[in-house]
């Protein structure tokens, strides 16, 4: 234990720090850290070196090279900066490489080089040019913040949604700040600088003058400052040689002490180190990379103080003792063991080995502790073992990942921040797919999690191998997947057609099972016919419109036409669509397929809908009469050339007799012109359209009972013999509560329709005699249901008697 704490180092009386190598650095630079623009990555990321920048002792002839190297010094990408000077580098969180220009334009690019987009941060900077930048990160994402040549601010919060803030001017500036960083307050970045002895900060509507409380006096100017990974404590460094360090709203003061040095640090990250690393501030410590090591500097964790201090008696170490004197076989485990259980401290004492191995680099510390913590849950009977069996999981994931040709050096609190989802897909984005794979199996995630995803991520990179044929790529990519649950074919189709393969794309969507994801992509590819194909194939209507209205506006009309009637239920849609949006169009298209009959209907529904004019009308009608004889339709024919007679004789009697006509039917025609008084008219006009006598009846009868025209009723009675019979006026005449008109028609009706007239009337009695008369059992019958109390109690005896009669005959 106390070569094990050969690298602490106390800092006070209540803490150690110490430091150890993460890898040695095998890189091959070819100039010095301090001659490049230099960026690394939080949590155990990428480091990108912008080699030979633009530097006024250089020659102009001198290319920069931008170089990515992951943390174990492996290189990951290489190339030529053809663009413009740059000033500033910094990744997002994303892990995404932001080069901050000159011009105020800021370059995206990938883990491995590859150019992601570009974004402008304004005018007014592409005027002054850029100072100075800062690349951040807040909960909202990745920002970026600007410096100008006229000593003015712009800030954006989040590059992922760009939104530019013009912070307020500082009064009095003349020339850029001594020092100045990002501070994020409520939610909000704010802007801190230094001028001279005077601290300011900007917000997006004010601009503050503040001061650090206790800060020593003397101070002429703040040469350099540094914000903590999660933005609670600030250090300021002044020209005295002091560091003040207090909380980041300068409230409240921390400490402060004299480091005897006046000359402004290269880097400060909560102390000074020499200008040949470079330090990464990670969220539990520092990251220290020189030209030949990468190291880590941070606070030893508590559960490692208690067991590793010198002489601890903590029950961690006590156990981590017994366990090595158990392998030993010394009698000495046993008492150790004792010792803890009799203060009954064991399973305190197996969870600080827990704790304690997560926060250790090395493997054989890590082994050495949990088979510690293995050998005390072997002596309690209710220990949990969630935490321990978590642990192993996670430490094993960490070991796999901080491997060198890995290259990823997470500490464990660094690693639950970060995540087990943001950590595949840092995996996926170096495309280490089969780590990414293994460690998804391993923890057990759920396949749309995990493996799904992995594999969809895999088949997106493997549509960019162009060295490689479209059938090859197609058919390695579906064995692969296969159903896979979670697996979208269609987003990798996506990346397929943006890699220009737009034929692996298509083959690709054959294995989505999807329509609804199928067609959007395929009318994107400019491939409409197949869109509409598939989308006819998915009996989805919606679908069909949405490609038939693309089609529509990307083919002219005349191939437009050619291509529906190829496809019978598409025709039969987009003409239903037609006939409630675009009626031109639907005659356009019964015009091609030359379906007359259609053609004759559509001229038959324009003439009412669209045409207000007798004449317009009757033209219309005329074209429809046209193309019902083309279709071979007479009786449609004759039908239409019937109502084009009608509307010109309608428009006729309006003429001459006044009221409205138009637009009446037939029979209500005639009906109108017996109401007028207009009977030899209605009766021409009958005899004009061959209407039946039957039917002509029933109208007169109905219009004069309407107009209660009694005498004219009678006689028109007696004008011939009732083709309907005379049982309708009686009828008629009780359904205008008229009964003494029935009466004279009831006497006139047939016999076999007698004892219902008769009823009708409410003549019961002579109804039964009737009845008797005819024999006739359902007459009787109807006779008995029509008999209410005492007054037809004699009638309904009459019958009962006529019925005995017939019976015993």
């Amino acid at each position: 234990m106390d070569c094990y704490t050969a690298n602490w180092n106390p800092l006070g009386d209540s803490a150690f720090y110490r430091k150890y190598e993460l890898y040695s650095m095998d890189w091959d630079l070819k100039e010095e850290l301090r001659d490049c623009l230099v960026a690394a990555a939080p949590y155990g990321g990428p480091i990108a070196l912008l080699r030979n920048p633009w530097r006024k002792e250089k020659p102009a002839s001198a290319r920069p090279v931008l170089e990515i190297y992951s943390a174990s010094g492996v290189p990951l990408a290489s190339l030529l900066w053809k663009s413009g000077p740059v000033v500033s580098l910094g990744w997002s969180a994303e892990e995404e490489l932001l080069c901050v220009q000159e011009d105020g334009v800021v370059l995206v690019y990938g883990l491995h080089g590859d150019f992601r987009r570009h974004f402008s941060m304004g005018n007014e900077v592409l005027q002054n040019r850029v100072l100075d930048a800062r690349i951040f990160h807040t909960e909202f994402g990745s920002g970026v913040a600007i410096l100008t040549g006229a000593h003015r601010f712009t800030l954006s919060a989040n590059v992922g949604d760009l939104k530019l803030r013009r912070m307020p001017e500082v009064p009095g500036l003349q020339s850029a700040p001594s020092c100045w960083t990002t501070v994020c307050q409520d939610r909000v970045a704010h802007i801190l600088l230094a001028v001279g002895p005077d601290l300011y900060l900007l917000d997006h509507a004010a601009c503050s003058a503040v001061t650090p409380p206790g800060l020593a006096p003397g101070v002429s100017s703040f040469l350099q400052m540094a914000v903590s990974f999660t933005y609670r404590h600030l250090a300021l460094f002044t020209d005295t040689g002091y560091i003040w360090m207090g909380t980041a709203s300068l409230k409240e003061k921390l400490c402060e002490f004299n480091c005897n040095i006046r000359a402004p640090p290269k880097q400060m990250v909560w102390f000074v180190l020499d200008e040949d690393s470079y330090l990464v501030p990670e969220l539990d410590g520092v990251r220290i990379f020189s030209r030949s090591t990468h190291e880590f500097l941070h606070e030893v964790p508590v559960a490692s103080e208690e067991i590793f201090k010198i002489a601890s008696m903590a029950p961690g170490a006590l156990l981590l003792e017994a366990q090595k004197e158990y392998e030993k076989e010394s009698q000495k485990a046993d008492e150790y063991l004792r010792e803890i259980q009799e203060l009954g401290q064991l399973p305190q004492a197996v969870q600080q080995c827990i704790e304690a191995a997560g926060h250790e680099h090395w493997p054989d510390m890590q082994k050495s502790l949990l088979r510690a913590a293995s050998f005390g849950k072997c002596f309690l009977d209710r220990f949990p073992p969630d935490s321990f069996v978590r642990m192993c999981r996670d430490l094993r994931v960490l070991n796999a990942v901080r491997d060198y040709h890995i290259g990823i050096p997470l500490t464990y609190s660094q690693y639950k921040q970060l995540t087990i989802q943001v950590l595949l897909d840092r995996l996926v984005l170096r495309r280490l797919y089969p780590l990414a794979i293994q460690i998804c199996e391993y923890l057990r995630l759920p396949e749309v999690q995990g493996v799904s995803r992995i594999l969809a991520h895999w088949a997106c990179y493997k549509v960019q191998q162009k060295d490689v044929s479209d059938e090859d790529v197609a058919r390695a990519i579906n064995q692969k997947l296969g159903d896979t649950p979670g697996v979208s074919y269609s987003d990798i189709a996506a990346r397929a057609y943006g890699c220009g393969r737009t034929e692996l794309a298509i083959k690709l969507l054959e294995y989505e099972p999807r329509s609804g994801e199928q067609v959007p992509l395929l009318l994107k590819m400019k491939r409409s016919k197949l869109a509409l194909s598939k989308a006819i194939e998915s009996g989805d209507t919606d679908l069909v419109f949405t490609v038939l209205l693309h089609l529509k506006n990307e083919l002219n009309r005349g191939d437009f036409f050619m291509t529906l009637r190829n496809q019978p239920m598409a025709l039969s849609l987009y003409r239903q669509f037609c006939k409630h949006q675009e009626l031109e169009t639907l005659k356009d298209l019964y015009n091609q397929d030359d379906n007359h009959q259609e053609l004759g209907s559509f001229h038959i529904r324009a003439s009412y809908a669209a045409e207000e004019r007798i004449e317009g009308r009757v033209a219309a009608l005329q074209t429809a009469a046209d193309a019902f004889y083309k279709a071979k339709n007479e009786f449609a024919a004759k039908a239409t050339e019937d109502q084009m007679r009608l509307l010109r004789l309608q428009r006729r009697l309006e003429d001459e007799l006044g009221g409205r006509f138009l637009d009446l039917s037939l029979h209500d025609t005639v009906t109108t012109l017996i109401l007028s008084g207009q009977n030899k008219r209605a009766e021409q006009l009958a005899r004009d359209f061959r209407i039946p006598d039957k039917r002509l009846w029933w109208l007169k009868l109905t219009a004069l009972a309407d107009l209660e025209d009694w005498e004219e009723l009678e006689k028109f009675s007696k004008s011939k013999k009732s083709p309907i019979g005379y049982l309708p006026f009686v009828e008629i005449c009780m359904k205008q509560h008229n009964k003494y008109e029935a009466k004279k028609y009831a006497s006139r009706v047939g016999p076999e329709q007698k004892v219902k007239a008769l009823l009708l009337v409410g003549d019961v009695a002579q109804a039964a005699d009737v009845a008797i008369e005819h024999r006739n059992e359902a007459e009787m019958s109807l006779v008995l249901s029509h008999c209410t109390g005492a007054t037809d109690g004699a009638t309904a005896d009459k019958i009962q008697r006529a019925r005995a009669q017939a019976q015993k005959k």
